[in-house]
């Protein structure tokens, strides 16, 4: 079966002025640089996007001009972050009116719920409130809820969940889904610096976050990948992995945005309890940063090409 989703779906930094308001046409500047790049997909508003920082009205904005600006090009997702079932339905309903495509929808965000049966109730609750399609995100690293295999499989009669995230951190989970689920859903990976181990694993797909200030480059290892060309995808990846660690640290949102603006692709600032990133640390990882900007591959268009030929 065809996955309905398959490729580079960046989670989106929303990006924001100094004084922490929306900055909506530098959001939309930088959506056209990753359509350009050639992503297949759009999230916005996901844990990069700082979906938890934003008022109510401001998430519906940033989907309402997302949407707008992208005309159809490509899908554009909405993060589901919000800290009930009824407000989360709420939103979804609104998302639906307002155009967009589909969501990635995150667990409950202020109750880490050790219950399985809690969780299944709350994503198929959020998913019967519209009839889009969702990509279900498990990091249990980061939000204390764990969607297993198991689970998976349990939740396969609802049908507009039609993706997954799979931000464990252990690949093994990648072979345990095709073994437990087969090809129901669209299997994406959420981790950067496992993107080379999971595809190898077989994905069909990659919510990036460091891309987004290297969104040529990353398209390019992405394609690689895809034409199974792995001496070529390991010299890039070599190259990406010092960036790609940026993605996992607590402040990877600080990281990711300092990182697109020394690419020119948009601004550090972040909204409290957020901040933008000081001293030895900023130091450090304008360093690992740089370093990446200077030594970059030259990914030439005839390259590109070569490696989207199939």
């Amino acid at each position: 079966m065809k996955p309905y989703w398959q490729g580079v779906f960046p989670a989106v930094t929303t990006q924001m002025k100094k004084d922490g308001s929306l900055d909506l046409a530098a959001t939309a500047r930088h959506v056209e640089a990753l359509i350009d790049s050639g992503v297949s997909g759009l999230i916005m508003l996901g844990s990069l996007g700082e979906n938890q920082s934003l008022d109510p009205d401001e998430k519906r904005r940033v989907i309402e001009a997302t949407v707008k600006g992208v005309a159809g090009r490509v899908p554009v997702l909405s993060g589901v972050a919000e800290t009930s079932a009824l407000v989360a339905c709420r939103y979804v309903r609104d998302c639906e009116k307002l155009g967009a495509d589909g969501f990635m929808l995150m667990p409950p965000m202020v109750y880490k719920s050790s219950d399985p049966c809690e969780t299944m109730v709350y994503l198929r609750t959020v998913a019967k409130a519209t009839g889009l399609p969702i990509m279900i995100y498990n990091n249990p690293i980061s939000y204390g809820n764990d969607v297993t295999p198991e689970m998976f499989a349990e939740l396969a009669d609802q049908k507009n969940f039609v993706a997954l995230k799979e931000s464990s951190a252990n690949t093994r989970r990648i072979t345990d889904l095709h073994n437990t689920v087969g090809g129901r859903y669209a299997i994406f990976t959420g981790v950067d610096d496992l993107a080379l181990e999971c595809s190898i694993l077989g994905i069909d797909g990659w919510v990036a976050g460091v891309g987004l200030a290297f969104p040529k480059e990353n398209q390019y290892f992405w394609d690689l990948t895809r034409r199974r060309q792995w001496d070529p995808a390991r010299e890039v990846y070599r190259w990406f992995t010092p960036l790609l660690h940026l993605d996992t640290h607590p402040k990877f949102v600080q990281y990711i945005k300092l990182a697109a603006q020394e690419t020119g692709l948009g601004r550090e600032w972040v909204r409290p309890p957020r901040l933008p990133l000081a001293g030895e640390e900023r130091k450090q990882v304008l360093k690992v940063i740089r370093q990446g900007i200077t030594s970059r591959p030259r990914v030439s268009k005839a390259a590109r090409k070569s490696a989207t030929r199939g």
